[in-house]
């Protein structure tokens, strides 16, 4: 963190102190700019001068006007000096030029040197247009001033000077500044990162080193007295680390109590599985003295039978094979009840449904409750195998089949009463590697159905539409949780008179699925070893 910190605080160092130096420089160049300009200015009106104190010689009193030697020799001056022309005008004399030829700006410096002649007094004026420093400036300057003989006017010379060598002069001069602006700005920038890391960025490494490495055993977090602001820091620190302390019993204590909570609402949810399962069976046993006392009346007839001499001994091994085949099918039948009685543990394994289907049919069959209804199973899926307790997935089933007899049987017609229990494979999503499907058991009867408005309500707690001491309104409640514990989901499709459809859909099994589910677990598990380490 205090890399890219350090990093982010050099960058903006930099940028800030080139900002500053070229915000300087800048100022500098528009100052250097006037004053070369203002010199230049002032060069220009000693020529003027200069030209002034000469201008007796250049207009002898006995020609009409300068001799050609003396204006080469003025033209040759100026030319030596950097002036481009000048212009001289005497009131009894015609105006000369010098340099006419290189005097891009004549007309300019006519008007200006004739203004400084009506006016009596110095002009400046600038002309054109060139590219200066940083924008376009002025490119030419004229000066002119009136020449005076014993207080009297008697002229004025006017000089032009082009700028263009003063702009070239200063932005020639900034190339080497550039340099030295980003090698000044490098340099400083490397000073205050250091004077900051010092500063700042050392205490604060301090101050993350202690908090990373604290311990309750260690003193409250500290910082050296050099470190000024951070000792604010430190206090709110120390603040922090003693209200986690004093919070810490608090809530040790509060995990204690959730644990404790978490174990007991556990403990509720498999006690309202049981007494649900119980209910369910108690339905159950309540057909069994019917379907016992009839093997048993037969047993005892047999028993009868052999207790007379007068049988042979062929009759006598008939009727005790017969006996025994009563008796096996009682022991079936009890077994099969206390099969599905006993107490789940909650454990998931892997199973099959198909065998599930098949055996929930089976034992149901032979109950009195479906004695006027067929109950059939029909096992199409090819792939059944899912990660379910099996005890738990019968009580959901035999539920589903307990409540789809008990709309059977509240028609008026119950004699053509049909339940089939349907397993099949469903496609969630296939791709050219792989296949991914499920499997739906459906539980279907031609019932009397749940009213429209009803159907969004079956599967909360304690709802029941059944007579009273027929349900306790936890059937498809404890079913739901059931299902939805082992990642499932629980549909209904249902028209009142006309029948119902609950859905049951599973995630297969499969090895890739348990390779993966194993990985989750033992990283889980790490995960909790390390934290159990770490824990308080």
């Amino acid at each position: 963190m205090l890399r890219g910190l350090k990093t982010l605080t050099a960058i903006n160092l930099f940028l800030l102190m080139l900002f500053a130096m070229a915000l300087t420089d800048f100022v500098l160049i528009i100052i250097l700019q006037k004053s070369h300009v203002s010199a230049e200015a002032d060069r220009a009106s000693l020529m003027v001068r200069a030209l002034s104190y000469s201008l007796d010689d250049f207009f002898p009193e006995t020609e009409t006007g300068p001799s050609v030697e003396r204006k080469k020799k003025l033209d040759q001056m100026l030319l030596e000096a950097g002036f481009s022309c000048a212009l001289i005008i005497h009131h009894q004399h015609p105006p000369v030029f010098l340099n006419e030829l290189f005097c891009p700006s004549a007309q300019e410096l006519k008007t200006v040197t004739e203004t400084a002649m009506k006016s009596g007094e110095k002009t400046i004026r600038f002309f054109g247009e060139t590219w200066g420093i940083f924008w376009k400036q002025p490119q030419s300057m004229i000066v002119s001033e009136p020449l005076f003989r014993n207080e009297l006017l008697i002229g004025s010379v006017g000089v032009a000077f082009p700028l263009e060598k003063t702009y070239q002069t200063l932005r020639n001069s900034q190339k080497s500044i550039i340099i030295y602006i980003l090698i000044n700005a490098a340099i400083l920038s490397c000073v205050g990162l250091y004077r900051i890391a010092k500063i700042y960025f050392e205490p604060v490494r301090r101050l993350a080193k202690r908090a990373e490495e604290y311990t309750e055993e260690e003193i409250p977090f500290s910082v050296r007295k050099e470190d000024n602001e951070l000792n604010q820091l430190s206090k709110s620190l120390n603040t922090m680390v003693k209200r986690i302390s004093d919070d810490k019993e608090k809530l040790k204590s509060i995990i204690a109590s959730l644990e404790k909570a978490n174990e007991e609402l556990k403990m509720a949810h498999r006690e309202v599985i049981r007494a649900e399962k119980l209910a369910s069976v108690g339905r159950l046993a309540s057909g069994i003295a019917h379907e016992i006392g009839n093997p048993l009346g037969i047993v005892g007839g047999y028993l009868e039978l052999l207790g007379k001499q007068d049988i042979s001994l062929e009759e006598r091994e008939e009727f005790t094979l017969r006996a025994a085949g009563e008796v096996d099918r009682i022991n079936a039948v009890i077994r099969q009840l206390l099969d599905f009685s006993r107490p789940s543990k909650g454990a998931l394994s892997i199973c099959s449904a198909n065998e599930v289907v098949r055996n929930i049919v089976g034992m149901l069959a032979v109950q009195p409750l479906m004695s006027h209804i067929a109950i059939e199973p029909e096992l199409l899926a090819k792939n059944d195998t899912v990660r379910a307790d099996p005890d738990q997935l019968r009580q959901v089933f035999v539920n589903l089949s307990i409540n789809a007899a008990d709309a059977i049987i509240s028609k008026k017609d119950a004699s053509k009463g049909k339940i089939i229990v349907k397993t099949e494979n469903e496609i969630i999503k296939k791709t050219e590697k792989e296949t991914v499907s499920n499997i739906k058991i459906s539980v279907i009867d031609n019932g009397a159905g749940i009213a429209e408005g009803l159907i969004d309500t079956i599967f909360d707690p304690f709802f029941t539409t059944k007579d009273p001491g027929k349900g306790t309104g936890l059937g498809l409640w404890v079913s739901f949780m059931i299902i939805d514990g082992i990642g499932g989901k629980m549909k209904v499709n249902s028209k009142a008179g006309k029948g119902t459809v609950m859905e049951v859909i599973l995630p297969l099994h499969s090895a890739k699925a348990t390779h993966r589910r194993r990985t989750i677990s033992e990283e889980e598990d790490e995960n909790q070893s390390g934290e159990s380490s770490k824990r308080f």
